[in-house]
């Protein structure tokens, strides 16, 4: 999911798709975040002795000792990260995180929280890392806030490990002939606060008004399934997502029944895993562990398992988004 500090305007990147089709199992939670202090919003991936671990010795030795790297999630946004029936965390971010503790000989910990507060949690020191379908982009990397264009932080960087474009989709046979988002003047979106759509929905609102047409009406909300709850009571037309996630509530969600997708995905983008500016040489870790299940094919089992290889990245790059 991508944030207010995301990526840089519409205006300046093209509109493109990236990502292939979700092919996955399993149930849509229509559940928000929890207090992220409960046991229950946290999960460990299984990772093994360090001993076994091949890039060990890149981590800083505190979080050696610890054997532990607190991450940062909202963990209501599947099929990135979410729980199951059983309430275990799972998703490609679970899963890629437990492929990268095997190269590093410690476990990830997801911690829940809101999307909006994440970057916060890494400045506080509350979480090592965020990795939550965060798109790495130069407002982020720089602390801007991508409304006024002020510094807000110190900024972070990213480790880059997939790319995912954003979706448009409707309540099923109800599109309203949404084809674009220039269909939208006058309609009303459902959108997760702070995210790249919500930046996108601002916006298009304003393109709208500038053509002399009735506004993009926005409804913003703390979570995803709260956006489509929204649009499940009529409440809205219309909800904006990254692909993965707004592909994984059409196949799943009502049993496919509840939601279509209309028009093409936009503005691709990577997914980084964020770090605090000053945290480097834990930067560099996650990068060697990153490139490592890439090149010894884990990472390729994983995309393929979620059915989005079409997302897949060939290099963990650091700051590779614009």
């Amino acid at each position: 999911m991508t944030a207010s500090t995301t990526r840089r305007t519409t205006a300046t990147r093209s509109r493109l798709a990236a990502v292939g089709s979700i092919a996955v199992a399993g149930a849509l939670l229509l559940t928000g975040c929890g207090d992220q202090t409960k046991n229950n919003d946290s999960d460990s991936t299984d990772t093994g002795s360090q001993s076994a671990a091949p890039l060990a010795d890149k981590l800083p030795q505190a979080l050696r000792d610890k054997g532990v790297i607190k991450v940062g999630s909202d963990i209501a946004y599947a099929p990135v990260e979410f729980k199951d029936d059983s309430g275990k965390v799972v998703g490609i971010d679970p899963d890629i995180a437990a492929a990268m503790g095997k190269q590093l000989g410690v476990d990830f910990q997801f911690e829940n929280a809101t999307f909006d507060t994440l970057i916060g949690g890494l400045a506080s020191k509350r979480y090592d890392i965020a990795m939550s379908a965060m798109t790495d982009t130069k407002d982020r990397q720089e602390g801007i806030d991508a409304d006024t264009g002020k510094k807000v932080g110190a900024g972070v960087d990213f480790v880059d490990y997939f790319t995912a474009g954003v979706s448009l989709y409707t309540n099923a046979g109800d599109t309203q002939g949404i084809k674009t988002w220039d269909d939208l003047c006058g309609k009303t979106m459902a959108v997760q606060r702070n995210t790249f759509s919500h930046d996108l929905a601002k916006e298009q609102s304003e393109k709208c008004k500038k053509a002399g047409k009735a506004a993009l009406k926005i409804e913003d909300f703390a979570t995803n399934p709260e956006a489509e709850t929204r649009m499940r009571s009529k409440g809205a037309d219309v909800v904006s997502a990254d692909f993965p996630i707004a592909a994984y509530s059409v196949k799943n969600a009502g049993g496919g029944k509840y939601f279509e997708i209309v028009g093409d995905q936009v503005e691709a983008g990577p997914y980084g895993i964020a770090v605090a500016k000053d945290n480097t040489e834990l930067r560099d870790a996650l990068q060697a562990a990153v490139q490592a299940i890439i090149d010894n094919g884990e990472y390729k089992k994983i995309v393929e398992k979620w059915g989005v290889a079409d997302g897949a990245v060939t290099e963990a790059k650091i700051n590779g988004g614009s």
